[in-house]
């Protein structure tokens, strides 16, 4: 049904674009620009790290070199305007695909709009930056591929694609173990169904999945880097990993909690009618998981989707005149496309990398302090990298465990409490012999501290 398609394609992209300073605002969008560069120049991808002074003989496990060679290249040629582009586009293949699945269940073009519509409002997370999981950043083609995974699983005969793509899935973000879960909740519910030709195809799948993993410049150990990001200690302090609680806030936190309650009342009121199990059980799985880590809760609601939409068509009014319907969304849909252009020109004066620091300020750092041995903060990483290249060596960013050794980062994270630690501030000072300190504005007692 292509109005739904253009009513929410066109809707989407007017409110991803109206956040589009926020998509761009990923505090490691810098050293992916400058990863992606660098590789381009090289001809390979790096094993150490070129911009900090602390990363010592640790390998850097580049997990997202492809994205990052992609981004490259169209910040190369489109700058700003052109990454964001980018990212749209993989939040309107998501927003066409989940529609897509919707209306092969069964579902109507009412109940389509609807659930598509508010996942996709949903999951990129625009109330909780900076975890915001359709930006200009790596964890969009995981988005992405989930939902592909998820749709070419639930079809079962188009298996056959999924090596191909988690060949490309490895090499833009360490996502990719996500792939090989879809497809075990499908070969798992095929073997308790006792459907060997689902097993064997799911089996298949699977293995081939594995082969393709190991094509990237890492090889193998692409899962030790992969391992490097889970149940590491780093976690505790990346907000995306802590619960859904701690990164609720009010009242951006509401339209998702009316949606959790309304998907879990609408399962329970119709646990007995028809819908796709493995759908079922990606959503509960994800919910429980999105409730203990907050990074999860977006694949709940793109997998929740499809259930969601057949339990909206047993609610809606039967009345509904179809015709009506898909009139009414092609006419919205036109309406979203008209009003585009204005919401990019109003939007286009604030797109640009994250205003923690300027640019101004690296080249001060680059000029007053070329041989400073600088202690930053965690957020400034990336913009560092972006604007320097190394030539302010950085103490961390934001690539954490896949590239700085754990000593650094617990030394690190022994730093950043509101209250001044001075015994752990001197340590670390006199440890790495640090005589210039880059830090948040807002943190007036270190100011006090460092000055004192």
């Amino acid at each position: 049904d292509h109005s739904v398609h253009v009513f929410l394609i066109a809707i989407l992209c007017v409110y991803y674009v109206s956040n589009g300073s926020l998509m761009l605002g990923h505090y490691d969008l810098g050293w992916h620009l400058a990863a992606g560069d660098l590789i381009r120049e090289r001809g390979a991808v790096p094993l150490h790290d070129p911009w900090s002074f602390t990363a010592g003989d640790k390998q850097w496990f580049n997990l997202s070199w492809l994205w990052d060679v992609i981004a490259s290249v169209v910040f190369q040629h489109g700058g700003f305007d052109a990454i964001l582009v980018l990212a749209i586009a993989s939040g309107a293949i998501i927003a066409f695909y989940l529609a897509s699945l919707c209306l092969s269940a069964g579902a109507s073009a009412a109940a389509v709009g609807i659930a598509v519509l508010a996942v996709c409002l949903l999951y990129p997370s625009f109330g909780s930056a900076p975890n915001i999981y359709l930006a200009a950043s790596p964890n969009a083609p995981t988005m992405l591929f989930a939902v592909v995974f998820f749709g070419e699983c639930l079809k079962r005969t188009r298996c056959a694609w999924l090596p191909a793509l988690m060949l490309l899935w490895v090499n833009l973000h360490g996502g990719f173990l996500l792939g090989f879960f879809v497809i075990g909740a499908f070969g798992g519910i095929a073997l308790l169904k006792r459907d060997w030709t689902g097993v064997r195809i799911y089996a298949v799948a699977t293995v081939a999945c594995f082969l393709a993993t190991l094509i990237n410049p890492l090889g193998w150990h692409v899962y030790t880097g992969s391992a490097a990001t889970l149940g590491h200690f780093v976690q505790v302090h990346i907000t995306e990993w802590q619960s859904y609680y701690q990164n609720m806030t009010m009242p951006d936190a509401i339209p998702g909690m009316i949606y959790v309650i309304a998907f879990v009342a609408l399962e329970l009121r119709f646990f007995a009618k028809p819908c796709p199990i493995e759908a079922r059980l990606l959503s509960w799985m994800f919910l429980f998981a999105g409730i203990y880590q907050f990074r999860y809760m977006s694949f709940f609601y793109l997998f929740s989707t499809v259930p969601m939409a057949l339990h909206l068509d047993r609610v809606l009014p039967q009345r509904l005149n179809p015709a009506e319907v898909r009139k009414a969304l092609l006419a919205a849909g036109l309406a979203g496309v008209a009003a585009l252009p204005f919401v990019y020109l109003r939007e286009k004066p604030d797109l640009g990398m994250m205003r923690m620091i300027s640019e101004q300020d690296a080249r001060y750092l680059q000029t007053q302090r070329p041989q400073a041995r600088l202690l930053n903060h965690w957020n400034a990483g990336g913009l560092l990298i972006f604007y320097t290249r190394g030539a302010v060596p950085l103490f961390v960013d934001g690539r954490a465990a896949t590239a700085y050794p754990d000593d650094l980062l617990r030394d690190y994270f022994s730093l950043i409490k509101w209250e001044i630690d001075e015994a752990a501030w001197d340590a670390v000072i006199a440890k790495y012999r640090i005589d210039t300190v880059l830090w948040v504005k807002a943190h007036e007692p270190l100011r006090r501290f460092l000055v004192d």
